[in-house]
C-alpha cells in the first residue's frame, strides 16, 4: 500500500474537490482519495500494482488539476 499527500494549486472551489475525489477512486487499485479546499491538498492511498504514482499523476494532469513539483 503507498500513500501520498501532495498540493494541488487549483483546488478552488467544493466542485474541483468532487472532481478530483469522483476521478481518482475510479482508477483500479486506489483505496481512498481525499482533497481539502482549504489546504488545497490531496491524500492518495492506492495499492502497486496495480496503480503508480506516475499513474495518478498522469490522471490529474488529464483533468487540469496538476499537482505541484
Amino acid at each position: 500500500m503507498q500513500t501520498k499527500t501532495f498540493k494541488v494549486p487549483g483546488i478552488s472551489c467544493g466542485h474541483c474537490v468532487r472532481t478530483i475525489e469522483n476521478e481518482v477512486s475510479d482508477l483500479e487499485g486506489v483505496k481512498m482519495v481525499s482533497a481539502s479546499q482549504d489546504t488545497k491538498m490531496v491524500t492518495v492511498e492506492w495499492d502497486e500494482p496495480p496503480q503508480s504514482w506516475e499513474g495518478i499523476k498522469a490522471l490529474l494532469e488529464e483533468i487540469n488539476y496538476p499537482p505541484e513539483n
